[in-house]
């Protein structure tokens, strides 16, 4: 619990290092949709679906470590294609 304490704070404390992980996190949405509208591969086609949404929902949330992760899993799986 500490550790996330922190970790809010320092969110809080840094709100340029927020907006660019907001930004970051619109345009990561933005690469998924993208490639989501592409011709892909089964697999790869579920893997973008789920970033997709998942990265949309902790947008909302204001998670955008997470967003950015999930923009990150959509970039693994198209590397596999």
């Amino acid at each position: 619990m500490l550790a996330l304490g922190l970790v809010a704070a320092a969110a809080l404390a840094c709100p340029e290092a927020r907006a660019d992980a907001a930004a970051d996190c619109d345009s990561g949405i933005a690469m998924i949709t993208a490639e989501s509208a592409k011709e892909q591969p089964g697999p790869v086609a579920d893997a973008l679906k789920t970033a997709l949404r998942v990265a949309k929902r902790e947008k909302g949330e204001q998670e955008y470590d997470e967003c950015l992760d999930a923009v990150e899993d959509a970039r693994k799986a198209l590397k596999k294609k």
